[in-house]
């Protein structure tokens, strides 16, 4: 798929954000909580990468990655 820099960016932008509010809604984080958890964690590192696709996955499925990964501290 060929996207723009500013495409990509975009839907980047727009992953996180879901990430951020799946935490507060379904984990009880507050937002401040989940706003770090998501920025640091690895899912973050992959997603901003292009080559993984996960820019273009749904919110839930790179959810349980994070998920996952705030459990066993590895992105699986």
């Amino acid at each position: 798929m060929n996207i723009t820099e500013s495409e990509f960016k975009w839907m980047v932008e727009l992953m996180t954000a879901d990430l951020i509010r799946l935490l507060i809604e379904r984990e009880d984080y507050e937002f401040a909580r989940a706003f770090e958890v998501v920025y640091d964690s690895v899912t973050y590192r992959a997603l901003i990468r292009p080559e993984t696709g996960l820019y273009f996955q749904s919110p839930g499925y790179v959810f349980s990655y994070l998920q996952n990964e705030i459990k066993t501290g590895k992105m699986e």
